[in-house]
């Protein structure tokens, strides 16, 4: 699997857009807030804050950096910021009694601030989405799908191509096998746009199979915290993913080498090591079948075998 760490000219004066990504799964993140210990448990509303201090970070670095939001929730993926013009014109009208409150704080901080923290609000109170049958996956794919489009809406407005993207990702759910083939042709999407994908995964000993590619085919940083490190989670993400594409060429970043190259089967939607390959169109099977359901193949002389932990 080829990198795209030096395929896209980047320069000192670039603007950089960064769209992150929160996986929201409250069933996960009160899984990671018991396995620690009494008294010091971090909880999604104390990572919120620590965000919004990395995107305050994130936008003080050059006047013209840019920042977009989204929620991976149980479910739907949506938009925290930006928002719709109807919306924030509501928000804003609502929101000018409490701004001598604030007059203190920088007029664009307080901006993304309110609306992340209301609009993950109203994600948490909709009824709708707390009947979803799936209580453990969050929708990954869904998100990174609609931070390539925002991404690509931005760069075909840039004409002279002075905005540079990222994705940053925070999770702490588990893979979703259901999800693999999505997550993978976002993946390449993103290495054909030249996008690196970053990634912070909260976990007390597992990584995530498919995000670790994600990060190592786009030329990202995965970085895997315990329990323990994600009391210093501002830390973390300020020493990884605060400098930007041109900052992080001339410094070493801490992060994971080892990559593991697992697939999903198309046939079970379960993580395997070794499977059978279809030779016409690439669809991997933990077990040998006559005809690939995929495209429908004759197979005279079984499957072919290959081990999908190997590089590509």
């Amino acid at each position: 699997m080829s990198s795209i760490k030096d395929s896209v000219t980047v320069n000192e004066d670039d603007a950089n857009l960064l769209v992150l990504i929160i996986d929201t799964n409250q069933m996960n993140w009160t899984k990671v807030a018991n396995k620690q210990a009494m008294g010091n448990c971090l909880t999604l509303q104390q990572i919120l804050r620590q965000l919004l201090a990395f995107i305050n970070a994130h936008l003080a670095l050059k006047h013209d950096n840019e920042v977009a939001v989204i929620a991976s929730h149980i479910g739907v993926s949506k938009f925290l910021y930006p928002i719709p013009t109807t919306r924030q014109k509501t928000r804003r009208s609502h929101g000018d009694s409490d701004q001598s409150s604030n007059s203190n704080m920088y007029q664009r901080f307080r901006v993304i601030d309110d609306q992340v923290t209301s609009n993950m609000k109203a994600l948490f109170e909709n009824e709708a989405l707390k009947s979803c049958p799936d209580k453990v996956s969050s929708m990954m794919a869904g998100a990174l799908s609609l931070a390539l489009c925002y991404i690509n809406r931005i760069t075909k407005s840039d004409e002279i191509g002075h905005i540079k993207s990222r994705i940053l990702i925070i999770s702490v759910s588990p893979d979703s096998p259901y999800q693999y083939i999505s997550i993978m042709n976002c993946i390449f999407s993103a290495q054909k746009l030249g996008i690196p994908i970053d990634v912070c995964k909260i976990s007390e000993s597992d990584n995530s199979v498919f995000l670790q590619q994600a990060s190592h085919i786009t030329g990202g940083r995965y970085l895997r915290l315990s329990i323990d490190q994600s009391r210093g989670f501002l830390h973390f993400l300020m020493k990884t993913f605060l400098p930007d594409r041109f900052v992080r060429r001339h410094l070493c970043l801490p992060g994971d080498e080892k990559v593991d190259f697992g697939a999903a089967c198309f046939c079970h939607k379960k993580t395997i090591n070794i499977g059978y390959v279809c030779s016409v169109c690439l669809s991997i099977y933990c077990q040998q079948l006559e005809e690939c359901s995929t495209c429908r193949s004759k197979v005279t002389n079984g499957v072919k075998r290959s081990k999908t932990n190997e590089s590509l």
